[in-house]
């Protein structure tokens, strides 16, 4: 017997019975695009998450914005440590909801791998850019990063991801685009946008959790940032609610002891509520297994109430966060330096560093180029271009 098959896989390897009949098991994955031998001490969810780890792309994210500019300071999320903060939060979901937490780990940890540098900013001057030419979704750009342009295997291009964890990374896809997969791949991870149905319970919690992570980690930062305060924020019930049970409970707490309290209980009880939420939908439906979950509505979700609430933070922290004239001003900086990096390199693609798929029309490849870039790098690459320094 060789070493590899005397292995005892039971302590990688999630037991059937302790996932639910709607969850997504490894063993009944719909596999990979081009066929590969089982790895013999991973499940294929755990080597879809590491091969993620691994790649070009996830590393990148630590120098990509969330919010504030990677410069603006050294404590602030970045795109890799909100992906992580998913993952940790997605887990701790997927556990309790007995859903395959490797591949909850895995879409997590991929799901911004397309975002462009300077956060929503980098991606609408983008998708301007591109209207001509189809257009920019980031999620859709994370599905090519992992299918078409991480270079790191010689049999084929991309991750070679399984459908399941590629499924959850396409989280938002346009008609036109869900069209044009179909087409490429039929009755693959583009289908379920044209049939109208919904991608796996693993794929619909990492949207929460998503969701509740931005929502708490974009509290912290505003607060660091001094563009929002604590004391503004008990105008949001959710916020409010728990800064008076943080303070019920320890009267004298104050500054960021008090706030990182407060997130903490508004994180937990977020959690709870779509543990609970979750639990009541599937009780209602009971779907014999996952492609019956995919045939049901969304299953995964907040409580009503929870909505509501949820939605309130949101409209705070867009009008107030996202619209204060200090972001706003270096949105239009970075928007300044996509247009004219986009700009440059059409007119003279040889300026881009390195092969980015010039085979593809000149348009992609250079939106491929910008898009991989980080905040520091399509910086120093504008300074280089045009001789200014705009992201002060």
């Amino acid at each position: 017997m060789t070493p590899s098959a005397a292995l005892d896989l039971t302590l990688s390897t999630p037991r059937a019975e302790d996932l639910a009949p709607w969850a997504c098991h490894s063993a009944k994955s719909r596999g990979r695009r081009y066929p590969e031998a089982d790895a013999p001490t991973r499940t294929v969810f755990q080597r879809d998450r590491d091969r993620i780890v691994h790649s070009t792309a996830f590393r990148r994210l630590v120098y990509k914005t969330q919010v504030f500019l990677n410069h603006e300071g050294d404590l602030f999320r970045t795109r890799l440590t909100h992906s992580l903060e998913v993952a940790q939060l997605g887990r701790s979901l997927a556990r309790a909801l007995r859903l395959n937490e490797d591949l909850v780990e895995a879409i997590a940890l991929a799901h911004d791998l397309g975002h462009t540098p300077f956060g929503h900013a980098g991606q609408d001057a983008l998708n301007a850019c591109m209207a001509p030419h189809g257009g920019f979704e980031h999620n859709l750009q994370s599905l090519r990063v992992v299918d078409d342009l991480e270079e790191r295997y010689p049999q084929y291009d991309g991750l070679n991801l399984c459908f399941e964890t590629r499924e959850g990374i396409l989280k938002h896809c346009s008609r036109a685009n869900a069209e044009l997969l179909e087409a490429r791949e039929p009755g693959g991870v583009g289908r379920r946008f044209i049939a109208r149905t919904q991608p796996s319970l693993e794929a619909q919690l990492c949207n929460l959790a998503d969701e509740i992570a931005y929502n708490a980690h974009d509290i912290d930062d505003g607060v660091r940032s001094g563009l929002i305060s604590l004391d503004q924020l008990q105008d949001v019930p959710l916020v409010a609610r728990y800064t008076t049970q943080t303070l019920a409970a320890f009267p004298s707490l104050t500054g960021r002891r008090l706030l990182y309290e407060t997130i903490r209980r508004m994180l937990s009880e977020q959690v709870y509520d779509v543990m609970a939420a979750t639990t009541r939908a599937i009780d209602g439906v009971q779907p014999a297994d996952v492609d019956a979950a995919r045939q049901a509505a969304p299953l995964l979700r907040f409580s009503d109430v929870m909505r509501a609430e949820s939605t309130v933070l949101k409209r705070f922290l867009f009008a107030n966060l996202y619209r204060h004239p200090q972001v706003l001003e270096k949105t239009r900086q970075a928007q300044q330096v996509v247009r004219e990096l986009f700009a440059a390199y059409m007119d003279d693609p040889a300026q881009m560093r390195r092969g980015a798929g010039l085979a593809e029309h000149t348009a992609r490849a250079v939106s491929d180029y910008i898009a991989g870039m980080t905040d520091r790098f399509a910086a120093r690459e504008h300074g280089r271009l045009t001789g200014r320094n705009l992201i002060t």
